[in-house]
């Protein structure tokens, strides 16, 4: 059984796979605080439902993407078995996670989508350094950019892992915090190998855009 915020069916805003009709599944509860966190109502709220059932509501729609999102998804141990059953039936799953949570368990065939929490989001120091290991083409690692500090720190941080080498490295511009544009010329003027990622669900309607 897992605790389940929402099941909705939009298009996604972020990661390599931006732009398709996507199945979110989010689930209930965070073990972090992050001081840009759009999905608050997410912490506690939400209702227990089979892995069953959950696969029933994804069914429901015409799409074969599926992201698994939070909260934090990995709290809930049933999680990795649920990602494992939707890839057998041939969905494309990526699972959106803090980072604070080794990836590990995470069925191979899933793209995951790190966090790498900046000074910025008030919990710098919650990421498991065991999950570098997933920086391959099918892992891409995401920083939300809330400073020119937060910037110059994730330079160094991918720099110094080489991430930029191995794997996607993603710059998000904190909602209503960072300009997209500031962030564009600095990725350029710094000559960064960051892509840029704006999170487009906030700019087009969509059940999960809450104006946030």
């Amino acid at each position: 059984m897992i605790k389940i915020n929402e099941i909705f069916y939009s298009i996604q805003g972020e990661s390599s796979y931006v732009g398709y009709p996507t199945v979110f599944v989010r689930t209930s509860g965070c073990n972090l605080r992050c001081g840009y966190c759009d999905t608050t109502y997410a912490y506690y709220s939400g209702q227990v439902m089979s892995k069953e059932d959950i696969i029933k509501e994804v069914q429901k729609h015409p799409t074969k993407y599926v992201c698994m999102t939070g909260g934090e998804p990995l709290l809930q141990k049933e999680v990795f078995s649920l990602m494992k059953e939707l890839c057998d039936l041939g969905y494309k799953v990526s699972v959106e996670t803090s980072g604070s949570i080794d990836c590990t368990p995470v069925d191979e065939r899933v793209k995951k989508i790190i966090d790498v929490k900046t000074p910025g989001s008030g919990e710098k120091d919650s990421f498991v350094e065991a999950n570098l290991r997933f920086a391959d083409v099918n892992t891409e690692f995401k920083f939300v950019i809330c400073s020119e500090e937060d910037f110059t720190w994730a330079e160094n941080f991918a720099r110094t892992k080489n991430l930029f080498e191995r794997t996607n490295v993603l710059y998000s511009p904190a909602f209503r915090r960072v300009d997209e544009n500031w962030l564009a010329k600095k990725i350029l003027s710094e000559s960064s190998s960051a892509r840029l990622q704006v999170q487009l669900h906030k700019y087009i309607w969509s059940p999960h855009s809450r104006g946030v």
